[in-house]
Parts: structure tokens; C-alpha cells; sequence
């Protein structure tokens, strides 16, 4: 039996047992970069876009890059340690590992990977920002968060998120 995919607030109490600062912004959802950019001004920090991804064994990558940042498809699979090219996982996996929906894809879903199916790369790129701003496990809300606090957040959730420059 699944259980239900936690909530933001399950979310943030997770970060707050952990001693995390994180702020969030409510705003209307975005389902794309481009909608999420009129938020900018607002909310300073590193942007995400995250890509889930699978190999042809069924081993699933959340890759977190910067939001402008690209990510080459067909050599990806080389750096990231996948056993072949990568393609887009299905909703129904997103849903069942991550505990969200197409459009509201973020790291923070590490807290409903319970049995630990996803392998989480965060692109050396956007850890250079000092703060990185990801959904809370939906697409109207932006959370902010330091970039160690990420890791640690990730780590205790029982991953070992794979720092990687995956992007061109």
C-alpha cells in the first residue's frame, strides 16, 4: 500500500525539525520557466528547472539545473551514470516517486522518495548560487533555500545528491 504524497507543510516541518531556514512565496502556479520569470524581481536566487529522467534499466534521475540552463539529452547519460540515453519519465512515476505532478517537479520531492528510486543531480552550476529557489511540491508556491541546506535537507531524507556539472 502507498501512502499519500506529503505536503508542502509536512515539508516544512520536516525542514524546520532540521534547523533549515526556508522562505516561500505564494504566487499563481507555473507550469514553465518562461511563466515562473515574472517572479524574479521578487525572489532572488538560483531558478530551478528539473528533468526527470530514466534509463532504459529503469534507474530514475531528477537532474536540478539552473532555469536557462541546457542540458544535452543524448550525452547527459555519460556524466550522471545512467546505463544508457536518458528520456522523460512518465507522470505516473513522477507522482509515485516524487509525490508531484508534471509542472511542479522539484529536488524538495527527496521527502516522498521513501524507497529511494530516484538518484537527485544538482548541477554545479546553479550550487554556485548561495540561495536556490524550488517548487514545495507544487507549482504556486517558490521555497527558498540556502544551497547547503539543500544538500543537507536531501541527505536527510536519506540521499546523497550527486553535485555534477550536467550542462552545457
Amino acid at each position: 500500500m502507498t501512502t499519500a504524497p506529503k505536503t508542502a507543510d509536512d515539508l516544512f516541518r520536516f525542514l524546520d525539525d532540521l534547523g533549515i531556514r526556508h522562505q516561500t512565496k505564494t504566487h499563481p502556479p507555473v507550469f514553465t520557466v518562461a511563466e515562473s520569470v515574472a517572479l524574479r524581481d521578487e525572489i532572488p536566487g538560483g531558478h530551478t528547472k528539473n528533468l526527470f529522467v530514466k534509463d532504459k534499466k529503469d534507474n530514475f534521475f531528477l537532474l536540478t539545473v539552473e532555469e536557462n540552463a541546457v542540458v544535452d539529452l543524448k550525452t547527459v547519460h555519460t556524466l550522471i551514470g545512467a546505463a544508457s540515453k536518458v528520456s522523460f519519465g512518465k507522470p505516473e512515476k513522477l507522482m509515485e516517486y516524487l509525490g508531484v505532478q508534471p509542472g511542479s517537479v522539484t529536488a524538495l520531492g527527496a521527502i516522498n522518495d521513501t524507497e529511494k528510486n530516484v538518484t537527485f543531480i544538482l548541477d554545479a552550476d546553479l550550487m554556485q548560487h548561495e540561495i536556490i529557489n524550488c517548487h514545495p511540491l507544487s507549482n504556486d508556491a517558490t521555497t527558498s533555500i540556502g544551497s547547503t541546506d539543500l544538500i543537507r535537507f536531501m541527505e536527510a531524507t536519506g540521499h546523497k545528491p550527486l553535485v555534477l556539472k550536467v550542462t552545457a
